[in-house]
């Protein structure tokens, strides 16, 4: 594996997370039927902004073990329960609708399965 795949990848990773974090943000907005919040560069819209950087390198380097040592066989199962991991501090949080909480885990496992889908492309 060489590190300009890598970098695409890592790349392709953080662009499909920042789309979904900000998809996700306007959809839970229309679920709870509130405005949606502030302006995009709010001190914590910039903090989850920043940790999708980090959790995308952090997936792409863990996809890059995946496919060189086991292979690309049953990678949507991976990345099917790393999606269920990413949503669980999700339950059990701010008294919220139950509808917020399944389309946020939804929004989660949809997540983690397209950043699989293209690291596979990428990576294998």
């Amino acid at each position: 594996m060489t590190l300009g795949r890598l970098v695409v990848a890592w790349l392709l990773i953080v662009i499909c997370f920042v789309m979904t974090t900000f998809a996700s943000g306007y959809l839970i907005a229309k679920l709870t039927q509130l405005p949606p919040t502030g302006p995009v560069y709010t001190a914590t819209r910039l903090r989850v902004l920043r940790w999708r950087v980090i959790e995308a390198g952090l997936l792409t380097l863990l996809a890059s073990l995946w496919f060189d040592s086991l292979g690309s066989s049953e990678w949507w199962l991976l990345f099917l329960l790393l999606g269920g991991l990413a949503s669980g501090p999700r339950w059990g949080q701010d008294p919220v609708p139950p509808r917020v909480v399944i389309a946020g885990t939804c929004f989660d496992i949809v997540r983690y399965l397209v950043a699989g889908s293209l690291l596979a492309w990428r990576l294998s």
